[in-house]
Order: C-alpha cells, then structure tokens, then sequence
C-alpha cells in the first residue's frame, strides 16, 4: 500500500536514486491557503546535507507543486507535488547489487517480489520520507486554522535521555535537542560512532496541543492506533510509546488513572487518549529510531544467489536516523489529526445540521 488515511489522505510516489519523489493529497477541503514558503521550510528541517549529523547527500528537497492550488488556495481536488532527486550517486551502491545489507529491507523486499533496486533501497530508502513531510505540511496548513498545533524534538540518542525538556529549542539545535544541558554530550555520542563508521539510535518525543475533545474513531480507527501505525510506518522506527508508555505497566491503577475535575484533568499519564478518543489534554508520544542499518563497518551477510560473503558498505549516510525521522514523525502526527479531524465532522447531527443549516 502506497496510500495512508481516509478523508485526508495521501500516496507517495519515487525511489531514492530515482528521477524524482512527490506526493498526491485527497481530501483537502477547497479555500485552505496555501503557504509553499512553509511547506518550503518544513521541507528544508528535513533535507539531508546540513551539518556533520546527518549523511553528506546535499539535496536541495525544493516542492513543486503540480495540481490542486490556484491562487494560492487549495481547490478541492488532489493536491499534487514533486521533489527532484539532483544529488544521486548510484556508483556508491554497484558493489551490493546481488548483496543484501544486514538491517534494511533488501532482503524482504527480494523475497516479496523477486526484483529490487539496490541504488540506495528505491523504494524502501527513507528519501521517500521527504514526500511525507511535503503532505504532512498541508495537513499542519489545515490544522494551523483551528489552532492545533505539533512540536517534535530528540528526547533520547544513544541511551542519553533529556531531562529538562524545552520545545523552544529544537529549532536552534543541529540535532534537534529537547535539552540543552545533554545536547552536547547526545553530539558527541553521534561523532564518536561516526568516527568508528557505525550508529547510534534515538527517541524523538511528539507533542500535540489543542485537539478537540472527540478525535478518533473506535473501535478499528482509534487515535492511539493510527498514530503508532502511523509511526511504525516511518523508516527505522521500532516501537512507538502513548502517554506513559511502558512505565503504565509499572504502575498500579490508583497512580495510573488520571482524575477528573471539573477544569479538567489532574494528571495526564494517558497522553491525551481515553477509549481510542482525544479527550481534550495534551498528546504525547515517543518514537524509538533503531541506529541506522548503513555503517562502514565488514559484516556477513549473503548474495541473492543464496551465497554467504562479507562485505563493506560505501556511500553516505545518517549515524544517527532519528533526527531528521523526528521531522517526519511529526509530519505523520498532522496527518493523522487531520484525517481524524474530517472524519469526525460528521459525527452527530447536531455537526451535520451546523453545516447544511449554517
């Protein structure tokens, strides 16, 4: 499946050494301004090539936007937009055409279809994520109007966990930081198994303010399970916490359970979710990134011919994917607010009456 999402909705399109990569959105609602500047620059959060921390491919990730805008406002049909690869180096990759790369996906992938492009992955290379981050600024376009708002930031990289947490300052860290008083040391983490060609991982935490009280839809389109598919979705990603997470279950209910006053709740140990449905509080989640699977280190592996060999990897690549995923986690985040957001609209008649009455 290509295609995420049910009012809103979006499919991807492109490999990574491809001629280009883009995304056509469905469900748009007509009038929604279209700002390209900040769909621009949340692009430009994501692109490769900015400093020492992420892989030394320079793509400049510029949008175009091909359909469904005129005049600057969305006109109620697919919205469609490309991103052209400029900076694809296949050569890199010519040692590993018949040779499957321990920890990415060559070896699913051929085994599913017979067939795969070994220049950078294709179609399973993270370059794919930048469409999502173009989709997923319409969706934030959308959700700005209603005053819903998503911040994301690196919590956690190599075991270094944040402890003052400040969604002020991401925007002004190279690595995405949440705190800077471990920025430093999470830095030098990245250097050092860079500097012995292997990765490291990293938690990125997402935090969603505003949702209205009432966004998801039970029992097989809940907000919390949408969110972690949306999340596992994502390249790297292994695990996806709600809320709590795996402290809940360390936790007796009397602590766990948040109480209920009338200006609202006293703890929010459930990020923001009850029963699948947004009850008005804070969403949070973590999103675990695996360390990337591209090292420079000679491991086994075997050949598509079934053959065992050791090998070493060339090219450029990310020591630490969970930085830059950060952007589209949060991406993926809008999107599915957005499509809950629509599918709720409907709900009750009261909402259907508002609108044809209104």
């Amino acid at each position: 499946m290509n295609r995420f999402g049910i009012r809103f909705s979006f499919s991807t399109f492109g490999e990574s050494h491809g001629k280009a990569i883009g995304c056509l959105i469905d469900g748009v609602p007509a009038g929604l301004t279209i700002d390209e500047a900040y769909i621009q620059a949340q692009l430009d959060r994501r692109k490769p090539g900015q400093n020492e921390f992420a892989t030394a491919r320079k793509e400049a990730d510029s949008v175009e936007i091909l359909s469904g805008v005129f005049e600057g406002v969305s006109t109620g049909t697919p919205i469609a937009m490309v991103i052209y690869n400029t900076n694809q180096k296949s050569k890199d990759y010519s040692n590993i055409k018949d040779t499957f790369r321990p920890g990415h996906a060559d070896f699913t992938y051929w085994h599913k279809y017979g067939i795969r492009d070994y220049r950078g992955g294709g179609r399973s290379s993270a370059r794919e994520t930048a469409a999502r981050v173009a989709a997923g600024a319409v969706a934030k376009l959308m959700l700005n109007e209603l005053g819903i708002t998503i911040e994301s930031g690196i919590i956690e990289i190599a075991g270094i966990h944040a402890k003052e947490l400040d969604f002020s300052y991401p925007a002004g860290s190279e690595i995405y930081a949440l705190d800077r008083n471990v920025e430093q040391a999470q830095k030098e983490a990245i250097l050092e198994a860079k500097n012995r060609h292997d990765s490291v991982g990293g938690v990125a935490q997402i935090r969603m303010h505003n949702l209205p009280i009432g966004l998801g839809e039970p029992l097989y389109y809940k907000l919390d399970g949408v969110l972690a598919e949306a999340m596992m979705g994502i390249n790297a990603v292994k695990a996806v916490e709600i809320g709590d997470g795996y402290e809940s279950a360390r936790a007796f209910g009397s602590t766990n359970n948040d109480p209920i006053r009338k200006e609202g709740f006293e703890s929010n140990h459930s990020g923001g979710i009850l029963g699948g449905i947004s009850n008005g509080e804070e969403v949070r989640l973590n999103v675990y990134f695996k360390p990337t699977p591209s090292i420079f280190i000679k491991q086994h592996t075997t050949t598509t011919h079934d053959e065992e060999v050791d090998f070493a990897l060339k090219g450029r690549h990310d020591p630490c994917v969970a930085i830059r995923g950060s952007v589209v986690a949060e991406a993926m985040a809008a999107l599915v607010v957005a499509d809950m957001v629509l599918l709720n609209m409907g709900r009750t008649m009261d909402g259907v009456k508002s609108y044809y009455e209104g």
